[in-house]
């Protein structure tokens, strides 16, 4: 229940928009009012990152709502923006109510969606992490999309450190 101004609203919400609101106190939580012919739906998200990617699994052909907020809820944003980009459906036919031809949709669809957004990158690499995103994000930000810098990577021997990973697929790329 999100009680605000004294009215309260019915709200479908994130396991971590719930923990954000389990203190009682005052809370924000980002939302998406969802209008249908027979009905008013209000999902919550705890941050901005989950609400964009509901809205963008909403974009996917048969996918509605309640599948959305349970892919979301799942998953942190940027392991589900990874699983896509790496096209492991497999990762969303483990969410109940999705089966293999949904999860490949949700790939196929939002992979080159997802191939422009450079705030994940720059993210990932602030946060020190692991060195197939660092070279990838390095990649992506000397121009190719995040496929493109999937594949150009898959040929190189994932032990080496991210500085050499993107040498050598500029390398192979030349």
């Amino acid at each position: 229940m999100l009680d605000v101004g004294g009215v309260g609203y019915l709200l479908a919400a994130t396991p971590s928009a719930l923990r954000k609101a389990d203190g009682g106190g005052e809370t924000t939580v980002e939302t998406y009012l969802h209008v249908r012919e027979d009905a008013l739906q209000l999902y919550g998200f705890a941050d901005a990152a989950e609400r964009e990617l509901f809205l963008q699994l909403l974009s996917v052909n048969g996918v509605g709502p309640k599948v959305a907020l349970a892919i979301v809820s799942g998953s942190p944003p940027a392991e589900l923006r990874r699983a896509i980009v790496r096209e492991d459906a497999a990762r969303f036919q483990a969410i109940p109510g999705i089966g293999k031809k949904t999860a490949e949709r949700i790939v196929l669809e939002l992979k080159e969606k997802l191939a422009g957004d450079d705030g994940p990158a720059l993210a990932a690499v602030a946060a020190g992490a692991e060195p197939h995103l660092v070279a990838r994000d390095a990649l992506v930000e000397l121009g190719y999309t995040v496929a493109e810098a999937e594949q150009a990577l898959a040929h190189v021997d994932p032990d080496l450190p991210a500085e050499e990973r993107v040498r050598l697929a500029l390398k192979q790329a030349a």
